[in-house]
C-alpha cells in the first residue's frame, strides 16, 4: 500500500464508520479471553494515531514511553492516555494527550474518524482517533512521559507481511500477540494490536 494523502483521506472517510457495538481487542489471537477482556477492561483512554506527509509518503507518529511511568513503561505507543472527567469526548482525550506528551497543538490536527474500541489485558478500554497531522506542526516532547517520537511508514505498517505472531507467558498461560518489528523499534502488544485493527478494517 502506498497511497496518497488524499486517497488516504477517502479511503478513512468511506471506512471509518462503525457502530457502538462494535468492538476489538487483545483476543484476536486469544479467543478463550474475549469475554474476560471485554468484561474487565474498564479504563477508559484514548490514543491518536496522528497520520503526517512526508516527501516519501503518509507516516505515522508513534513515541516511546518514559521508563520511569508505572505503566507499560518503555513500550512503543501512540500518543494517548487516560480520559478525564474534564475530557468532552475521546477525541477530545486523544489531542489533549498529544499535546501534553509531545506538544502537538491540537489546531494541528484534522480529526478523521475512530476505530472501535480497543480492550486490553491490562484492563484499559481504549478509543483509536485517527487523524491527519499538518506536515509544518511542531513538536515537543514532554521527558517526563516520552522519551522520544519517531515515525514508520503506514505503507509499512499496512503491509500484513510485517505483522508476526508471537507468544509469551504470563501467569502460567500463553498468551498470543502481534509484534511488527521497523529497524530498531519493536512494536508489539496493544499498540501492534491497533495497527492491525486498522488494516483489517480500513486498509485490507
Amino acid at each position: 500500500m502506498n497511497h496518497s494523502i488524499e486517497s488516504i483521506r477517502t479511503i478513512l472517510l468511506e471506512k471509518l464508520n462503525f457502530s457502538d457495538e462494535e468492538k476489538d481487542g487483545d483476543y484476536y489471537l486469544n479467543e478463550g479471553m474475549k469475554n474476560t477482556l471485554i468484561t474487565n477492561a474498564i479504563k477508559p483512554a484514548a490514543v491518536l494515531i496522528g497520520l503526517i506527509a512526508r516527501e516519501s509518503g503518509v507516516n505515522v507518529i508513534l513515541t516511546k514511553r518514559a521508563e520511569t511511568l508505572n505503566n507499560h513503561s518503555g513500550q512503543i505507543a501512540f500518543p494517548g492516555g487516560r480520559i478525564d472527567d474534564e475530557d468532552a469526548s475521546e477525541e477530545a482525550a486523544a489531542l489533549r494527550e498529544a499535546w501534553e506528551e509531545i506538544g502537538l497543538d491540537i489546531n494541528e490536527v484534522e480529526v478523521m474518524g475512530r476505530l472501535p474500541n480497543y480492550h486490553t489485558g491490562s484492563g484499559y478500554r481504549v478509543a483509536p482517533v485517527i487523524g491527519f497531522v499538518r506536515e509544518g506542526a511542531d513538536f515537543k516532547i514532554n521527558p517526563d512521559e516520552v522519551d522520544y517520537m519517531f515515525e514508520v511508514p503506514l505503507s509499512f505498517l499496512m503491509d500484513e507481511a510485517n505483522h508476526q505472531k508471537t507468544s509469551k507467558t504470563w501467569n502460567d498461560q500463553e498468551r498470543f500477540f502481534y509484534a511488527i518489528p521497523y529497524g530498531e523499534y519493536y512494536i508489539w502488544g496493544v499498540t501492534a494490536g491497533m495497527i492491525r485493527v486498522l488494516y483489517n478494517r480500513v486498509f485490507k
